[in-house]
């Protein structure tokens, strides 16, 4: 006899629909996921172009270089580095912006583009968390509280007595106005209430330079002064990061020193433009974070003070957002522009 279906309860019957819709649910999902896997497998399909928004031999170059010859030995094809430097890291970054986002075009920048130069420079045109994607965290760089030679404290508390006790206030050098170092001078002054006029270079090196012939009293240092330090030509009083360095073990943080979130510090990391595959950026992360795990590399970037921070793309922009906060915050209160 053939069975009414309008018999059937209507419990049965929506339970049936349900079953139905959460089926079909199920095979859209798996054909999401299947092609976010043919997507990451079929990456990179040619050569992938790494640019590099800062100049060769920089610290930010080391990285990139450290990671692309991995990458292009476990990936198969060209992982080529672009430098593009300019206007503080913005025209690299504004090259990748531009780039067709299928991950062969990828950048390599210190934080600071991302968390500083929307700041300092009012006239940008682009959002580096909109236009941008945080793929990995590469290494973070050491931040060294460093003292011209023949200058006579040897802690912290000397110095900012030292400051406290002159006539007039002592200089401080940095890469340029709105640069981090210039920041975590701007922040150390507030938080020690010593005076202390900025000097700006165009980069660390002609920077440090001065303070090594002593025409500049002190510098928050991104790790060019660590053999100047070691031959005892520079006084190290402190780290500028969130714990000590494996580098200067036996030197205290300044939050050791009782100056809290003072931190000089800055990550260069990877990025890719906005619309990129999330299967390409998820892969692109565990094969960044693989290679920053083998110890070659580790000792390549400790080289250059330098320390690697694998992290997840969600924790990076975390760590972006909490970054461009801080400084944002120091930037309008010191009404500091670039340059």
């Amino acid at each position: 006899m053939k069975r009414d279906s309008r018999a059937e309860p209507r419990s049965t019957r929506r339970s049936a629909l349900v079953l139905g819709l959460q089926g079909a649910g199920w095979l859209a999902c798996l054909s999401v996921g299947s092609a976010h896997a043919q997507t990451a497998a079929a990456w990179p399909s040619k050569p992938v172009t790494i640019v590099v928004n800062v100049a060769p031999g920089s610290s930010v170059d080391v990285v990139a270089r450290a990671v692309a010859a991995p990458l292009q030995e476990a990936l198969g094809h060209a992982f080529v580095i672009d430098n593009r430097s300019g206007v503080a890291g913005n025209i690299g970054a504004e090259a990748v912006i531009k780039a067709v986002p299928d991950g062969h075009t990828l950048l390599v920048s210190p934080a600071s583009t991302m968390t500083v130069n929307p700041f300092v420079y009012p006239q940008m045109k682009w959002d580096p968390f909109k236009d941008l994607i945080p793929v990995a965290a590469g290494a973070r760089t050491i931040a060294l509280l460093v003292t011209r030679p023949g200058l006579g404290p040897n802690t912290v508390e000397e110095f900012i007595a030292f400051a406290k006790a002159q006539a007039t206030p002592l200089t401080y050098a940095s890469p340029g106005s709105g640069s981090v170092p210039h920041l975590a001078g701007e922040i150390f002054k507030a938080q020690t209430g010593i005076a202390a006029t900025h000097v700006p270079y165009r980069g660390a090196a002609p920077a440090l330079q001065d303070v090594l012939a002593g025409m500049v009293d002190f510098v928050f240092d991104p790790g060019l002064a660590i053999p100047h330090i070691r031959a005892g030509k520079l006084k190290l009083l402190a780290v500028a990061m969130p714990k000590r360095s494996v580098l200067f073990p036996n030197t205290p943080t300044l939050d050791e020193a009782g100056y809290k979130g003072l931190d000089a510090s800055t990550i260069h990391g990877f990025f890719a433009p906005a619309g990129t595959p999330a299967a390409v950026v998820t892969r692109l992360n565990a094969e960044v974070n693989r290679i920053l795990a083998q110890p070659a590399v580790r000792e390549q970037l400790m080289s250059i003070g330098a320390e690697p921070v694998p992290m997840s793309p969600a924790q990076y922009r975390t760590l972006l957002e909490a970054e461009a906060k801080r400084y944002g915050a120091v930037v309008k209160e010191r009404r500091i522009n670039a340059d």
